[in-house]
């Protein structure tokens, strides 16, 4: 993986390229996001340009969303056993993935959840593969945010598929915080990502989410073979939904899943995404989510959110190992980057 040594070359920084100052003049101080064009040509940009991108990156995020870190705990109330295709997913019950599907059981959520709040986060998201809810799984979920919101001072989002109307008015009723669904990737690629479901019912339930009130998680994966012109038309599409956070995913090709050879995304282009999101998204929550450790390892982690990302994972991811909570939160505070506060009204 490649990953541009910003430290090296303090003293010798290249003039911008002319969509950088375009972009600091459109995005920073007028606060209006790039279009496709845009996003594609800063996709483009050669690596020595890269750390000037990261730069204005940041400044847009601190100037726009503000210099908080949003910390996020995740866990999974159903692992594996998913009848959907998700070609990079080893927990569709489709592959030969070594994951099996497997239950978690309240107080056990509980627990977590009270052990995700130490760490200062704000947030905890219950994850379920699955398709989309069955009444089972609703009245759990149902009997799991009402325990958590009793015991534990945290905002509770919810990640369990493809939902109805009626579905997302009873996650709204009981006070779900915030709904992740991803688009996972473009439009035009996601046919060769997902085959048993369209990208248009994911759109739909985002579109339900949002006009319910509750806030829309939404993102994707990086790096799942799409060109740069479907990664400028990603973030595009996530743009339309307005969301208030972007989860960015780097692949982390699984043993068993129809992506198992497909190459780790490179470092550099991995930076150079973030950048462009944060220009194609400039008042957007962007948190660093799966496979950030092994595309970009600590000090590309550093680089990212020191060029536009605001918001972090902490701890284990659903099917992959993540680092342990303690060693993110000392990175925050080795960067100086301050940790959101829950702020509740009396």
């Amino acid at each position: 993986m490649t990953i541009p040594d910003t430290a090296s070359k303090t003293n010798q920084t290249p003039e911008p390229a002319e969509i950088l100052k375009t972009a600091r003049a459109q995005v920073l101080e007028e606060g209006t996001a790039l279009n496709y064009e845009q996003t594609l040509e800063v996709l483009q940009l050669p690596d020595e340009q890269i750390p000037e991108l990261l730069k204005l990156a940041h400044e847009v995020r601190v100037k726009w969303c503000g210099e908080e870190v949003e910390v996020e705990g995740i866990v999974s109330l159903k692992t594996g056993g998913c009848p959907e295709d998700c070609h990079f997913c080893s927990q569709s019950g489709m592959f030969e993935s070594p994951v099996r599907s497997v239950w978690l059981d309240i107080p056990l959520l509980v627990e977590q959840a009270k052990q995700t709040a130490k760490t200062g986060a704000t947030e905890f998201c219950i994850v379920a593969a699955v398709k989309g809810p069955d009444e089972k799984l609703m009245q759990q979920l149902e009997s799991a945010v009402e325990a958590i919101r009793a015991e534990v001072d945290i905002d509770v989002a919810a990640s369990v598929g493809i939902l109805s109307q009626e579905q997302v008015d009873r996650l709204a009723a009981i006070g779900v915080h915030r709904y992740n669904h991803n688009l996972e990737t473009s439009r035009s690629h996601f046919p060769e990502v997902v085959t048993t479901h369209s990208w248009e019912e994911r759109f739909d339930t985002l579109r339900m989410v949002k006009e319910s009130g509750m806030e829309v998680c939404c993102g994707g994966i990086l790096g799942m073979g799409e060109s740069l012109e479907q990664r400028a038309e990603f973030a595009m599409d996530l743009a339309s939904l307005e969301p208030h956070e972007v989860p960015m995913n780097f692949l982390d090709p699984r043993p068993g899943t129809p992506f198992e050879n497909m190459p780790v995304m490179e470092g550099s282009d991995a930076l150079r995404a973030v950048g462009a999101f944060r220009l194609a998204l400039p008042r957007t929550t962007l948190r660093f989510a799966g496979g950030r450790e092994l595309t970009l390892g600590d000090f590309g982690a550093e680089q990212g959110l020191l060029g536009g990302i605001n918001a972090v994972i902490v701890g284990n991811y659903l099917t992959t190992l993540g680092r342990p909570q303690e060693q993110d939160i000392d990175m925050l505070d080795r960067l100086s980057l301050p940790i959101k506060v829950l702020n509740r009204s009396v």
